[in-house]
């Protein structure tokens, strides 16, 4: 047989570029802003996981692309405060 081509599968976190350590992470502050009540279970489980219970709570957060990006998926109960 002429050319084969081999591939690879490598895993996911592996084609990610490291973080270096010594390389500061800037922090987000997170509020709960409306109720998750009437929330599909799905979004319920996102504002649980950034640690938000109760409403005008405030966490603060690393400003990662993980924490961003669940903030986005429920923009619309959340607000980031400077």
């Amino acid at each position: 047989m002429a050319d084969q081509i081999e591939i690879k599968m490598v895993p996911s976190h592996a084609r990610m570029p490291a973080r270096k350590k010594s390389e500061p992470v800037g922090r987000i502050r997170i509020k709960l802003v409306r109720s998750p009540i009437c929330a599909p279970e799905k979004q319920k489980r996102v504002v649980k996981g950034l640690g938000l219970r109760k409403l005008n709570q405030i966490v603060e957060r690393p400003d990662l692309p993980e924490f961003r990006g669940m903030v986005k998926k429920v923009p619309h109960l959340l607000q980031v405060v400077d």
